[in-house]
């Protein structure tokens, strides 16, 4: 073991590959021991590590976790950003090396302030708080990237009981609790007075999330609804060309309109790619529509408006016609596809920086939820649902979840997958079902527990038919959040820090 507790390029090398098993416990792939093996892997390889040397090792992990999950990066920036290969992966390059210094943070702060040897029940409680803290931290920082997150790979898995009851969070924290005492398992057993409560700690979560899996947390809140979700399957480089415009119109009406009645309608995000003011006699005609089937239809479209200043601002948005109401302007937006951050001197650099819509304004955090036949629906529009407490705090409010995407942005990468999982993750921390309503897919329906029961294939056009049913009551998770998991880690963090420095004054 020395080869990877010691400093050099072995180890940096072993913490690289540990890095890169991450994606291979997510989505598609769902081998989720490999989640266990790669934390376990960085934090045995910070185990003898000074400071300095721990940075660059927490940097190669996470590096290569970043390089092997979220490669379609370099899909999005050369297909469809207009970037030649060098530059694309130039961009793709910097993206992930970026990512990789909020591991290379983590590690460089385990092992100059929280690293506690000499007790290793202790450590092992410091590290999975440190872990969580990190997971925390990158869902907010410059405006976040929450993805890959360690607990995903539990959505099958034994924990997944545990969801509903903590989030996400918990799921993540128990895993690198669990890594960290699976490692530690032989300095235990000389540890007799902590051995006990070690294999406690190491058991209980895995036997309580085998227990309650499938609980029903909550209950249904009426009948059960019937829903036609419309992929059209539109190549983005046609997204939104003006010339395709009327085309693209015309399929989603004659999709609609040739389909089975049902009570919801759902068409993907930005389906008609004009925006709401300029779309009106179309939206009046289906509307008509969707009132002669006493439907609700549920479409994403941009949508423009004045703010108190007067200024025009543009959103991308989700509006609701026929049996329902309410507009939702989405809130959390995508850097580069949605906004350009530093406008000022980025845009007319490169094509990347100039794409179709990427001057969208963010909406406010007090909109009114969506309603359709009836009920309250908390909408999320693509990114959107990989927030873990922006989602539950909607998600509480409402008794069915949607989300609408394109994902042809990620092209025929593991993207759309990864993404797909986020949102069965949200439908399984909070109860209640969801519809998830795609341009390429993937187009599903997932039910209270995370599962799917009816799915379109990806890269076809099609009508998604099935039935869901509005729920009502709060899992623990939506009544509490995150919050009491982050005031026990803030509490292992504070202890950990205080031990270390009480130590160094003995």
């Amino acid at each position: 073991m020395h080869w990877i507790t010691r400093a050099g390029w072995l180890g940096n090398l072993i913490a690289l590959l540990a890095g890169a098993l991450t994606p291979l416990a997510l989505a598609p792939f769902d081998i989720w021991p490999l989640m266990l093996l790669s934390i376990a892997l960085f934090y045995l390889g910070l185990r003898e590590l000074a400071a300095r040397q721990a940075l660059w090792r927490g940097w190669w992990y996470g590096f290569g976790t970043f390089a092997a999950g979220t490669s379609w990066v370099y899909v999005s920036i050369h297909d469809y950003g207009a970037a030649s290969p060098p530059l694309a992966a130039l961009l793709t390059l910097a993206f992930v090396a970026g990512l990789g210094l909020l591991f290379a943070l983590t590690a460089w702060l385990w092992a100059r302030w929280l690293r506690r040897s000499e007790a290793p029940l202790a450590d092992a409680l410091a590290f999975a708080a440190l872990w969580l803290a990190q997971e925390l931290f990158r869902s907010w920082f410059l405006t976040g990237f929450p993805w890959l997150y360690a607990g995903y790979s539990q959505l099958d898995g034994p924990l997944a009981g545990l969801a509903p009851i903590g989030g996400m969070w918990l799921l993540s924290f128990v895993l690198a609790l669990s890594a960290a005492l699976l490692v530690n398992v032989t300095r235990l057993r000389s540890h007799k007075g902590f051995a006990a409560l070690g294999v406690f700690l190491l058991l209980a979560p895995w036997l309580a999330g085998l227990a309650l899996k499938g609980h029903a947390w909550t209950e249904p809140a009426g009948e059960p609804l019937s829903v036609a979700a419309v992929q059209g399957n539109i190549e983005q480089n046609l997204k939104w060309d003006p010339a395709q415009l009327n085309a693209q119109l015309a399929l989603y009406r004659d999709m609609t309109f040739s389909a089975k009645p049902t009570d919801l309608i759902v068409w993907p995000e930005t389906a008609i790619p004009v925006l709401k003011d300029r779309a009106q006699g179309y939206l009046g005609m289906v509307n008509r529509f969707a009132n002669e089937r006493n439907a609700a239809l549920i479409t994403g479209v941009p949508i423009r408006q004045s703010n108190e200043r007067g200024e025009q601002r543009y959103y991308n948005g989700i509006s609701v016609v026929g049996q329902g109401s309410g507009d939702y302007l989405k809130q959390k937006l995508v850097p580069f596809g949605e906004y350009v951050p530093l406008q000022e001197v980025l845009r007319g650099l490169i094509a990347f920086f100039d794409l179709p819509m990427s001057d969208f304004a963010g909406g406010s955090a007090d909109q009114a939820l969506l309603q359709a036949k009836g009920y309250q629906i908390a909408a999320y529009i693509c990114y959107e649902v990989v927030y873990p407490e922006f989602a539950a705090g909607l998600a509480a409010q409402s008794q069915l979840l949607l989300t609408i995407s394109n994902d042809t942005w990620f092209g025929r990468s593991i993207g759309p997958l990864q993404h797909l999982q986020m949102a069965q993750m949200r439908a399984l921390e909070a109860g209640r079902w969801m519809i998830r309503a795609t341009n390429n897919g993937v187009t599903v329906l997932i039910d209270p527990h995370g599962r799917i029961t009816e799915q379109l294939p990806q890269f076809e056009q099609g009508v998604l038919y099935g039935d869901v049913v509005p729920m009502q009551g709060l899992t623990p998770y939506l009544l509490w959040r995150g919050w009491p998991l982050m005031l026990l880690c803030t509490l292992l963090l504070a202890w950990a820090l205080l031990a270390n420095r009480m130590a160094k004054t003995l």
